[in-house]
Parts: structure tokens; C-alpha cells; sequence
């Protein structure tokens, strides 16, 4: 017996099973289409308006293809039930700020927003799954297909800097709280001083701000929520984190094991090891 493609996959998926990738920006959609049609998947695509990339677009004929404004969920259930899917995956990150302007609100989602108690990502996204499970397509792990892009635990590429075990644990022990408090899912410390935290801003402001200090030895933590929906909510660690980490200064990354997604690792990884830095999993 093969092994399976993927360890996120259902037991019962094969390829007689359609899957419709709801795409957002960035590299990340492109690596799970590619995967899935190499594993002989068949793909349908959703794509969101101002966000998806034109080059993602373009690979799919008229029939395999629907574009949904961002907040239109009659839309986009409409347009799985036209594909006649089995599954669906969300793969690439929506702007943010889309949240306060620029949705588009059709008479589904005014309807599903009236029952949250609290609107943030976690519960608008974790109530749009709920939507698909109801017309029985149910959002897989984001994490599918790409298992061997996860984070590893061990030095992946070892810098001129390799954190002591005191200043990792206490960075864990902060960014773990932050999660908690769904404030965010990375922190800079140094040395048991806490240098700048991830909140709504993104990676890349937090590793600016931490870089201002011009610290000797900061290290960047990035972990998970204590019940991560890993659904619509995958970590990303890719070229432009390490990128960053080399213009601020940042001197090391720890990445939640088999939980945080290395989007093209072998190159992220050759990157850290030119420029001397530690990428390493916990």
C-alpha cells in the first residue's frame, strides 16, 4: 500500500473527488494547486477580488473558476455547490484592514455576522466553515499537501547566533500567553527582555520595531494558538520573514514544530544559512 500524499488528507479522499482551492495572496495557493494537481487531484478555484493573483487566475478555464468579492458568502457557497466539490482548502492570506472597509457583506453573511457575539478572523472564518459544512463541503487543514514544508524540530540552519535554552524558554512562554490572548502569534526577545510583540500589524512591523533596539543576540518566536484552526489559519514563515529578519537585525527564528509552514524551505533555509542566521523548531 502507497503511503498517502498528505497526512492532512481524509481517509476517504481520492482523486474521484474534486477539491475547490479558496485563494488569497501570495505563494502559498500556487505550492497547494500545484501539489494537488500533481498528486492527480482535480481542482476548482475560488478566488477573492483584489486579492488573488491575476497569475493564479489565468491557469483555470471559465468552468473551473468563480470570483467572490471579500464578505460575499451566498457567492462563494454558490459557486461550491456549482463546482460539485468534495472538499475545499484556504490557502494565502486576505488583507487585514478588510475586515473595517472594503467588505462587501452579502445577505448570507449579514445573517451569519448577527449571530457572532465577537468579530475577528477566528470567528468569522470559523463561521463560514460552519456554512460549507451545511452544503457538505468541508474545509480541510491548511497544512495539506505540504508536510514537507512544515518547520522541524531541530537547528534547521544553524547562524552565528544559537539561543540558550533560558532565553528560548522565556520566549516561548510569552509568545504561548500572547496566543492565548489571540493577540497574536509571535514575539522578539532578548536576553529575557521582550523587544516587540505581533499583533494586528503583521510579522514584518513587529521584526522593524524589534530591530530599532539594535540588540545583540534578538531572537523572533513564532508559535501557534493553544486550539489553532489550522482550516483557515496556517503560520507562514517564508522568503520575505527571513528577508526581514536580515534587515532588522534579527538574529534568530523559533518555529513551532510540524505547526509553522516553511513556504519554499529549501531556499528559505540556504538563505539563513548564507547570512548566519539560526532557524530553528521547538
Amino acid at each position: 500500500m502507497s503511503a498517502p500524499v498528505s497526512r492532512f488528507l481524509p481517509q476517504d479522499f481520492s482523486t474521484e473527488k474534486s477539491l475547490a482551492l479558496i485563494a488569497g495572496q501570495g505563494l502559498y495557493p500556487e505550492l497547494i494547486l500545484q501539489r494537488a494537481q500533481a498528486s492527480g487531484y482535480t481542482v476548482k478555484l475560488i478566488a477573492f477580488e483584489g486579492e488573488t493573483a491575476d497569475e493564479l487566475w489565468r491557469r483555470f478555464d471559465e468552468g473551473s473558476r468563480a470570483s467572490v468579492k471579500v464578505g460575499q458568502i451566498g457567492a462563494l457557497l454558490k459557486a461550491l455547490k456549482r463546482f460539485d466539490v468534495s472538499y475545499a482548502v484556504m490557502a494565502g492570506q486576505i488583507t487585514p484592514t478588510r475586515l473595517f472597509k472594503d467588505l462587501h457583506p452579502d445577505l448570507k453573511a449579514i445573517t451569519m455576522l448577527a449571530r457572532l457575539k465577537r468579530r475577528n478572523a477566528e470567528t468569522i472564518f470559523g463561521a463560514i466553515g460552519e456554512e460549507m459544512e451545511k452544503i457538505n463541503v468541508p474545509l480541510l487543514d491548511g497544512r495539506v499537501f505540504m508536510d514537507d514544508q512544515l518547520s522541524e524540530k531541530t537547528v534547521m540552519a544553524k547562524g552565528a547566533y544559537v539561543p540558550e535554552q533560558e532565553t528560548l524558554s522565556h520566549g516561548i512562554e510569552i509568545a504561548r500567553e500572547i496566543a492565548r490572548m489571540d493577540i497574536g502569534q509571535g514575539v522578539v526577545v532578548n536576553k529575557g527582555t521582550v523587544l516587540a510583540v505581533e499583533a494586528f500589524e503583521g510579522t514584518d512591523k513587529m521584526l522593524e520595531r524589534a530591530g530599532t533596539f539594535d540588540a545583540k543576540a534578538p531572537l523572533f518566536i513564532k508559535t501557534v494558538k493553544p486550539n489553532q484552526d489550522y482550516r483557515f489559519d496556517v503560520p507562514v514563515f517564508g522568503m520575505r520573514t527571513v528577508e526581514k529578519m536580515k534587515e532588522f537585525g534579527i538574529a534568530a527564528a523559533a518555529l513551532k514544530a510540524e505547526n509553522v509552514l516553511m513556504l519554499e524551505k529549501e531556499k528559505v533555509l540556504a538563505y539563513a544559512q548564507e547570512h548566519k542566521i539560526t532557524l530553528m523548531g521547538y
